[in-house]
């Protein structure tokens, strides 16, 4: 399960959390300009727009579960299980498998406006990467720094949803998690004024107050309750260093802490990664869940010219500064 967003202050930051008991093998992948993409069924794209984010390498092929390209459109994919269905390939559109999704989209869309043309021809196929990686099952929010979408391929056909609140859990369908907010619409960030009964004398006797209510469980529509709320009244400076650490507090929101939530296997579903990209700089940051360190990797100090994968494996051990050493 993950919790994706995305964020404004000078510049624009995009990120997310995956959650899960256990890792592919998570790279910070930077796809230069000149890097060859094989599509299944639409050919190659040799020269297209240089991309970063965090993937799983197999057969020299980024695996991205999210990404940004250098034009400013970010994509991440989340776990959609029990409603995503791909389908036949058919002649009339644009045959893609769900692994080819993001890198079709970044390799020559720069904004969501151009994203919505493309996706009017896309077909999302149900075909394998390999024998032991089949489709995942997923959906996808897509943004720039005037809009964000949903992208979801279910029964009746592909739908794209404007998202407002710039974020995106799991389950249910997106239009479901957005109207369940409704519920919510009493939630405040400032102190609470008492219209439970006219006449009774009640008070405030705790800040925060405003926000009772607030769903604090792990699932999926309270985690997009949650960090809807969190991402929509935070307020930061617009200095990058703020704007990051902001980021990343609000993605906090929605971490999962190893051991309260037990899986069927015994395994414990855990946050292990927590990304933020400046979006309009290329710059990738990210955490894990043993090292809440920042770390950052920047597209442009490397060679986007080039036709090679860039590969930086994830900081996985807590990095400590001992101030008095």
């Amino acid at each position: 399960m993950c919790t994706a967003a995305t964020y404004k202050t000078a510049d624009f930051y995009f990120g997310r959390t995956l959650d899960n008991d256990f890792s592919y093998g998570d790279e910070v992948t930077i796809t230069p300009r000149n890097y060859p993409f094989h599509f299944r069924k639409l050919g190659d794209i040799d020269t297209h727009y240089a991309m970063i984010g965090m993937a799983y390498i197999a057969q020299d092929y980024p695996l991205y579960y999210d990404a940004v390209n250098e034009k400013g459109l970010a994509v991440a994919g989340l776990n959609f299980v029990g409603n995503a269905v791909y389908r036949e390939c058919v002649n009339d559109k644009d045959n893609l498998a769900q692994f080819e999704f993001i890198p079709w989209i970044l390799s020559q869309c720069a904004t969501v406006k151009q994203t919505r043309v493309l996706l009017k021809r896309v077909n999302i196929c149900n075909i394998k990467f390999a024998e032991n990686l089949p489709a995942a099952q997923l959906h996808w929010i897509i943004a720039d720094s005037e809009e964000a979408i949903t992208v979801e391929t279910v029964a009746n056909g592909i739908k794209v949803y404007d998202n407002p609140v710039g974020v995106l859990t799991n389950n249910p369908p997106f239009d479901e998690q957005l109207f369940a907010l409704n519920n919510y619409m009493h939630l405040s960030a400032k102190p609470p004024v008492n219209t439970f009964a006219p006449g009774l004398k009640l008070q405030q006797y705790s800040r925060g107050m405003g926000a009772i209510g607030l769903p604090g469980d792990l699932s999926s529509q309270s985690r997009f309750v949650r960090a809807a709320f969190t991402r929509m009244n935070a307020v930061s400076g617009k200095g990058e260093l703020e704007s990051v650490s902001q980021f990343f507090h609000i993605l906090s929101a929605v971490d999962q802490q190893r051991g309260c939530c037990v899986l069927e296997n015994g395994e414990y579903e855990v946050t292990l990664y927590t990304s933020c990209c400046n979006v309009t700089k290329g710059i990738y940051y990210y955490t894990t869940y043993d090292n809440h360190q920042i770390t950052a990797v920047d597209m442009h100090r490397e060679n986007v010219d080039g036709k090679i994968l860039v590969r930086y494996p994830t900081v996985k051990e807590e990095q400590i500064w001992i101030q008095n050493a």
